[in-house]
């Protein structure tokens, strides 16, 4: 504010002085003019040897003389001294036009007095034709304005000043009510926005944007709340069970079966070690960019091949017609989501899972993998690919997973540029089974190097 100020200071100042130059240039110029028009019409008569004395000039504030070669005066005005010229003999240059200011006392007027010069007569006879002008007046109105700024100056400076520090404190007022509703802002759960201001401008747009932002910020923290919460839930139970078979293992001494115990702990090991992939899986997969990531050209059928060949019991059956059935992703990331949609549907099959590959639909390959289990509902299809969802007939945790199979799969699909989705094996049939169906972005067969 007070540079604010200041510089509205120094630029009416600045002003202040230009408008003094600028008027004092154009007065200059005016008695000029008038000097030199007067000075012209006496040159005229002087050259029609027509010049009365004393010379018809109308005006107490001019003086006019005319001289010859010797600055002899040969005529003048009434008030003009008929003595004594108005400049002298090394100030005249005969001949040449001349503007000069000399001390009124000369020519008996008060104060500086502008002389111009204008040469007449003939070459036999030249003459020079002196006019004086008072600066009197150019004095009295510069001095008039200059006391006019010199007393309006600070009282415009100290009412514009009064003006901005209005305006200015009522438009950071909004600003600073943001600042401190972002003060009051401590992260903990709860609804925290920033105050908007009611007038429709850029304050208020930026409050609304900052609002939701913090909505976003909101919404992650509870996802990363809820997610933390889950994973300690999952990751509490397979230690709990370690735990409780060592106390037993240890109260029961010499009678302890310590190959089963083993086993036990092994299975509940294992159990923690997958859920602990997952969880980084799906850590990285939040840090890195959603938008598809391709590394290169992966053959589907190879692939699919591989993956049925890691479950023999219940066998799945392969269904891949001849030909080849190129995809561009990650290939270890299209493995990963073929082996939890396997894994899946072997853990609820009855006794067959159909993996197959179809296409191509559209510009997409269409990989579906079957299974004739229970299914689920259809108001269920979209909610099992949160995180830790299980439904109801899968939550034996020792039978079903820690519900982020289905999780990682729609992550690795969206990363590769595709879709999943679920739908009925057999539509109407008392155990539905349950397909899904993954469409990934088809390739032409690339060239070999």
């Amino acid at each position: 504010m007070a540079l604010g100020v200041l510089g509205l200071v120094l630029g009416f100042a600045l002003g202040g002085a230009l408008l003094l130059g600028a008027l004092g240039w154009t007065l200059q110029r005016s008695v000029d003019a008038e000097a030199l028009r007067t000075a012209d019409a006496v040159a005229l008569l002087t050259a029609e040897d027509a010049l009365p004395d004393p010379l018809p000039v109308a005006g107490g504030q001019l003086r006019v003389q005319v001289v010859d070669g010797q600055s002899r005066i040969r005529a003048a005005s009434i008030d003009a001294d008929r003595l004594v010229p108005m400049l002298g003999p090394d100030e005249l240059r005969p001949g040449q036009r001349q503007r000069l200011v000399v001390d009124g006392r000369r020519v008996g007027m008060s104060g500086p007095v502008r002389v111009v010069t204008v040469p007449a007569g003939t070459p036999q006879e030249p003459r020079t034709v002196l006019v004086a002008k008072s600066l009197s007046d150019v004095r009295h109105s510069l001095h008039v304005v200059r006391n006019l700024l010199l007393v309006g100056f600070p009282l415009l400076v100290a009412g514009l000043a009064v003006v901005a520090w209005r305006v200015v404190g009522a438009t950071l007022r909004p600003v600073e009510e943001l600042r401190s509703g972002a003060a009051e802002i401590t992260g903990r759960a709860g609804a925290e926005r920033l105050p908007v201001p009611a007038g429709q401008d850029e304050i208020h747009r930026l409050a609304v944007t900052l609002n939701d932002m913090l909505d976003r910020l909101a919404a992650s923290r509870d996802r990363q709340r809820a997610f933390v919460a889950d994973a300690a839930h999952e990751l509490r139970s397979p230690l709990t069970n370690m735990r409780t078979e060592l106390e037993v293992a240890r109260r029961l001494g010499d009678g302890t079966d310590w190959p089963a115990v083993a086993d036990d702990l092994l299975a509940d090991t294992e159990r923690l070690s997958r859920l602990v992939d997952d969880l980084l899986l799906l850590a990285r997969l939040d840090e890195q960019d959603a938008r598809p990531s391709p590394v290169g050209p992966v053959e589907l059928g190879g692939l699919l091949r591989g993956v049925a060949a890691r479950y023999p019991s219940p066998p799945v059956r392969l269904v891949v017609p001849d030909g080849a059935w190129w995809v561009e992703g990650d290939p270890g990331e299209l493995r990963r989501v073929l082996v939890n949609l396997v894994d899946n549907a072997s853990r609820h099959a009855h006794g067959a899972v159909e993996l197959a590959v179809t296409g191509p639909d559209g510009a997409y390959h269409l990989v579906t993998v079957t299974d004739d289990g229970p299914g689920v509902p259809a108001a269920d299809r979209e909610r099992v690919f949160a995180r830790f969802t299980r439904l109801d007939d899968a939550r034996a945790r020792d039978a079903g997973g820690a519900g982020l199979g289905l999780a990682i799969v729609r992550e690795l699909v969206r990363r590769a540029g595709g879709t999943v989705e679920l739908a009925d094996a057999t539509p109407g049939a008392a155990a539905p089974g349950l397909r899904a169906m993954v469409r990934l972005p088809a390739l032409a067969e690339p060239d070999p190097e």
